[in-house]
């Protein structure tokens, strides 16, 4: 693989304390992209903002403000995130969909290529810039707009599982699953938007456990034990 997109939500990044950071989860998160990166690998990564805003669930606060407001909050989280990882001495570029002062860059596809080629990790902050569209549907298309070769999906749960294994103890995880049969069954991997334009335009993504010791590193170097949704 040469260039991958690595989707991290923001509530694990939060670790025990559920919102805000936690630098040990983040260093360590850190430590293994800049192992694939002395490997030669091109990373860019894409963080949820749920350990600061989960305006979906509100019903007082109209639904584009409230998007607007997790669009600010992936920002502040890439900016955070960036910075720890130029701590473990990773180059970093946070990228955006519009303008945030001197605070990001503007995403264009050709901005995002000239990091890769300098061996920049490359943070896409702020969804897709609009409403209405999650991380999800804005990792899946930053994907395809860099011609990444896959996203890796670091979650709570380690892979797709039939049900919701945290409630239904009698779940089955899956080693490997198309796209088509993932939404198919709605089992959530992502949201439907971006599990159709995954499908769409040929997206593998391979899901596994952020919290199991060295999983990003072991996922590229074949020591999988998530799930493969392939095309």
């Amino acid at each position: 693989m040469k260039r991958v997109l690595l989707k991290l939500s923001g509530e694990a990044l939060a670790g025990e304390k559920k919102a805000g950071f936690d630098d040990d989860t983040i260093k360590a998160v850190a430590l293994q992209v800049k192992e694939l990166v002395d490997d030669g690998v091109q990373v860019g990564v894409v963080i949820g903002g749920g350990n600061f805003w989960r305006g979906r669930s509100s019903e007082n606060i109209d639904r584009t403000k409230a998007d607007q407001i997790g669009m600010l909050a992936t920002i502040m989280n890439c900016i955070y995130v960036s910075e720890l990882f130029r701590s473990v001495g990773m180059q970093t570029n946070v990228l955006t969909p519009f303008e945030c002062g001197s605070f990001t860059k503007l995403f264009s596809k050709d901005r995002a290529n000239k990091y890769f080629a300098k061996g920049m990790v490359v943070f896409f902050a702020g969804g897709t810039g609009h409403p209405f569209f999650s991380t999800d549907t804005g990792v899946v298309l930053r994907a395809i707009e860099v011609d990444a070769d896959l996203i890796l999906l670091a979650k709570a749960v380690d892979g797709v599982y039939s049900d919701d294994p945290r409630i239904n103890k009698s779940a089955t995880k899956y080693e490997e699953i198309s796209i088509a049969e993932v939404i198919e069954k709605n089992l959530q991997v992502m949201d439907m938007t971006a599990s159709i334009l995954a499908r769409d335009n040929k997206m593998p993504m391979w899901v596994f456990g952020l919290n199991k010791e060295n999983s990003i590193v072991n996922t590229m170097k074949g020591e999988f034990s998530g799930t493969k949704v392939t095309v």
